[in-house]
């Protein structure tokens, strides 16, 4: 089964989420605002895919908290993503041992169809 984690307001899960009904493909959907993300979630994902595709340093929330400042280790980084999670890039997917970010349509053909 398909795991989707991300917010359904974020426009990159909409088109994700859109992609899999179009082609009627079932996942299971998790809510970052609803469902609290575990550390073994975030260490999972960080061995299965990077810090660097996971760890959003663009978003507002990244900039609120004021994480630029704290000129974070990949530690550090870590340690904001298992107390925050709107600082993940989304959405998320599990799929096969697999865990993809963000949402490219070609990738998408590529593992799903």
């Amino acid at each position: 089964m398909i795991k989707v984690h991300g917010i359904k307001n974020c426009d990159t899960v909409r088109k994700a989420l859109k992609f899999f009904k179009e082609n009627s493909i079932d996942y299971d959907f998790f809510d970052f605002k609803k469902e609290e993300v575990t550390t073994q979630m975030v260490e999972y994902w960080v061995e299965n895919s990077s810090l660097d595709k996971l760890f959003n340093n663009r978003g507002a929330t990244y900039r609120n908290l004021k994480l630029k400042d704290l000129n974070l280790d990949d530690e550090g980084k870590i340690e904001w993503l298992k107390k925050e999670s709107m600082l993940f890039k989304r959405p998320i997917i599990e799929y096969n041992n697999k865990v993809i970010v963000g949402f490219n349509e070609q990738e998408y053909k590529d593992t799903f169809l």
